[in-house]
């Protein structure tokens, strides 16, 4: 029975992100991008300009560049690390061009869901701010299509509880610690009939207080967190990328040859060419939609709470968390992983990351291999940080704002992230998967509905600001 139901979660989780939800999400970023006129190529300077220029005046729970932080702190994650490995294994070195092209649209799509979080957001007599998809759905759409915003709300609560915000998050986290410091003679304590290392159990214990330290202060202990560790851990790995690449130099234009090549299949045989294309470009747009959720629905939850009177302000701010994840962070995986060979070495998962680090940075192995550890941390307790907002947020607007369901969320929420260590999780993870995909389809609906009212807003805004009147 059991080897059955996992069976049909296993078909079911690539029923969902099977090629269904990658076109369309591609087909929509496409479209919005054509409707905004190359929005992201266009207005991508004065993104990165609004994105640590914080609007003066505007109404909402944080800062503009705290909400985007916020939207990053779950956005940056183990598949920046991971997932982008897994791409280039399964997909050959193309894969990451893939990447880019998901993140390109992306971005047109990470705008309009930006924009639509605060032209529909709530803000209660309090000044306590509500909004994302499940707002834009029933106030833009209107209230017959309540239904498929709480359908959304559903969806994003029981994705950060049950996987993606938890389980799979720490056992990321004292996995990877575990595999470091592993030895034989490592001591281990019995617990319910299992053996764990000492190392395991500490890291489970200490990651649950620091998480819960973090929750319990609400949205702006969440926000001061977020806009303090996301640039540090972000600049941090770019860094040591940059450090790899640098060591490496002679193999960067061979390097992007190869990726180049692989996209459009240039070294398969003639027979297999398009095979190759397929593949590569499947597994990249797939692995790139994963980390920047660009259409998932996520992001603009944390953008309803930034302090602006723009929408299409908060647009091109919430448009840079792509950029940022995919365009910067993944292509420094992805360009590492590619110049060390190590996607072609029998590796998976973690492991391909690790021997890039461990062969391409000039230091011993072992440095190479704990500071991706230590990234590896960070990158999953943010995304631990990051989820836990969004479900209580969807959990508020289905309980109408009643607090008792959403205190109880977040205790429920601790206690996930503290048992995590001890489960087995790729069940758990394609569970995960299953939630995170099916929030997509509600908010690409109404992507597509409400892309007149993202195209006159953006018409208006930047007609104002071309005539300097805001």
């Amino acid at each position: 029975m059991a080897a059955n139901l996992n069976e049909f979660i296993v078909w079911f989780d690539g029923i969902v992100w099977g090629l269904p939800l990658i076109i369309l999400v591609i087909t929509v970023g496409i479209y919005l991008t054509i409707r905004l006129g190359l929005l992201q190529v266009i207005h991508l300077p004065k993104a990165l300009k609004f994105m640590v220029n914080n609007e003066e005046g505007g109404t909402g729970e944080v800062t503009s560049f705290a909400a985007l932080c916020t939207a990053l702190s779950a956005t940056i994650g183990t598949g920046n690390i991971v997932g982008v490995a897994t791409a280039i294994v399964a997909g050959g070195p193309g894969a990451l061009f893939w990447m880019w092209i998901a993140a390109f649209f992306g971005m047109a799509t990470k705008y309009a869901e930006g924009l639509l979080a605060v032209k529909f957001r709530h803000i209660d007599k309090s000044g306590h701010v509500l909004g994302g998809p499940f707002y834009y759905i029933e106030l833009g759409m209107g209230s017959r299509f309540k239904w498929l915003a709480k359908l959304f709300a559903f969806f994003g609560a029981c994705a950060g509880l049950m996987g993606i915000g938890t389980f799979t998050q720490i056992n990321g986290i004292s996995t990877a610690v575990e595999n470091f410091f592993s030895s034989e003679n490592a001591t281990t304590i019995s617990l319910l009939g299992k053996d764990y290392t000492l190392s395991l159990i500490i890291t489970g214990i200490v990651v649950t207080l620091c998480a819960g330290l973090v929750l319990i202060g609400g949205i702006q202990r969440i926000s001061n967190f977020a806009q303090i560790v996301v640039p540090f851990m972000a600049i941090t790995y770019v860094g040591i990328c940059i450090i790899l690449l640098v060591n490496n130099y002679q193999a960067i234009p061979g390097a992007l040859v190869e990726i180049f090549e692989g996209a459009f299949g240039l070294r398969a045989a003639t027979g297999g060419a398009l095979g190759a294309i397929m593949v590569a470009m499947q597994k990249g747009i797939a692995r790139g939609i994963f980390s920047n959720e660009s259409g998932l629905g996520s992001a603009p939850i944390a953008a309803a709470a930034a302090q602006t009177k723009e929408p299409a302000r908060q647009g091109l701010v919430s448009m840079t968390g792509t950029f940022i994840d995919t365009i910067i962070i993944c292509t420094m995986t992805g360009l590492s992983i590619v110049i060390t060979k190590s996607w072609d070495i029998g590796l998976e998962g973690v492991k391909v990351t690790d021997n890039a680090f461990a062969q391409g940075l000039p230091f011993a192995p072992w440095v190479g291999s704990f500071l991706l550890m230590i990234c590896l941390i960070f990158f999953a307790f943010t995304t631990i940080i990051g989820w836990n907002y969004y479900g209580e947020r969807c959990l508020e607007y289905l309980t109408k704002g009643n607090q008792k369901p959403v205190i109880a969320y977040r205790w429920l929420y601790i206690l996930a992230v503290f048992i995590g260590p001890y489960m087995t999780i790729q069940a758990v993870w394609n569970i995960a998967d299953i939630f995170n995909g099916m929030m997509a389809f509600p908010n690409l609906i109404a992507l597509i509905a409400l892309s007149g009212v993202v195209i006159k807003e953006s018409k208006d805004y930047y007609k104002r600001l071309k005539n300097n009147v805001s």
